[in-house]
């Protein structure tokens, strides 16, 4: 039995018994522990720190514990997985379908909700975000060597998704800590109240110029803005993005920024001027389409808890009609289950 099968039985188990499956961190602090890595080593790979790793992982070894009866440490935790799986091979017997269990198969598949959710938003659920770990461990490494961001992507692509992880994951991966705020432009209507929403989360008096300045001048801050294209509107001007450049600049500089976009602020913000304010200080990060074996990752994740089954034709069809478009993808993989349902 290796790490992955291992893991594939723990979680079928899991479910087996009506409890949560693994989340995302769960499954690869599981894989690092069976694969005998320092906690150092995993903290890197699910980018946490390394005592928070540690209490993860005390959290693991009880979940194992009280929800299995598996009596698990960091020093001894292949063996009592192999041994609960030899035991629990060994009393699993052939079921003869009767009208009572034909009944229950029949009420567990109308009560299996769907999976592949939400759909049309942002993924704000930490257990539910996917396929992203080179883009973080990218922003990160741009943040804690003191450069702003630009997350950049064609429509529907996973920015925002992208984005609010980043948001959510700051307060563990940031080097120098600093207050995040996180802001979607498409509820800001000119600068005014741009300004009055950073004021308000940040809990200090509504300014804006150099008063802005001022009150800012003691504070670190994440700014995370979305759709930051809604600064070239009506109600914005030059001067809200020269600020901004002025406040970000410098290596322990007030604010540092992580912008998304459908297109390269040197595109997005072309000011006639030679460099547009944003883009000489935001480091580019583009955000592709997922490939094949990050769909297949996708879809054996959301449909592990389930009793329902893709088969490699399905997998292959959604692949190519989805062309690798996380939201897209999402969709398609929705309307499937729900057919399979029926």
């Amino acid at each position: 039995m290796d790490s992955k099968e291992a893991l594939n039985f723990i979680n079928r188990v899991l479910s087996e018994k009506g409890k949560p499956v693994l989340n995302s961190v769960e499954e690869s602090l599981f894989l690092g522990i069976w694969e005998d890595k320092k906690y150092e080593d995993i903290a890197a790979t699910i980018y946490r720190d390394n005592q928070y790793t540690r209490e993860l992982g005390g959290k693991l070894f009880n979940k194992l514990k009280q929800d299995l009866g598996i009596l698990v440490s960091k020093r001894n935790f292949q063996n009592p997985i192999k041994h609960f799986h030899q035991e629990y091979l060994s009393n699993s017997s052939p079921i003869i379908p009767t009208r009572e269990t034909t009944q229950i198969k029949i009420s567990l598949l109308q009560n299996n909700q769907n999976p592949f959710v939400p759909i049309n938003t942002k993924v704000d659920n930490p257990e539910k975000f996917f396929g992203r770990d080179q883009e973080i461990q990218q922003i990160f490494e741009l943040l804690n060597n003191s450069s702003s961001v630009a997350i950049i992507g064609e429509q529907a692509i996973g920015k925002s998704s992208l984005l609010y992880a980043v948001y959510q994951q700051s307060i563990n991966l940031l080097k120098s800590p600093r207050q995040n705020v996180f802001l979607d432009m498409n509820n800001i209507h000119n600068q005014e109240d741009f300004y009055f929403a950073i004021c308000e989360k940040l809990d200090i008096a509504d300014s804006t110029g150099y008063r802005f300045t001022r009150n800012l001048q003691d504070k670190r801050v994440l700014l995370i803005l979305d759709n930051v294209g809604k600064l070239n509107g009506e109600g914005f001007t030059r001067d809200v993005r020269d600020h901004l450049r002025g406040l970000a600049e410098g290596e322990n500089a007030c604010l540092k920024l992580v912008l998304a976009a459908n297109e390269s602020l040197k595109t997005l913000f072309n000011d006639s001027y030679e460099t547009s304010p944003l883009a000489d200080i935001c480091q580019q990060v583009d955000i592709l389409p997922w490939n094949e074996k990050t769909i297949c990752d996708f879809i054996t994740k959301r449909l592990q808890p389930t009793t329902i089954d893709f088969t490699e034709a399905d997998i292959q069809a959604l692949i190519q009609e989805s062309g690798g478009h996380p939201q897209k993808l999402t969709q398609l993989c929705y309307n499937l289950y729900k057919t399979k349902t029926l």
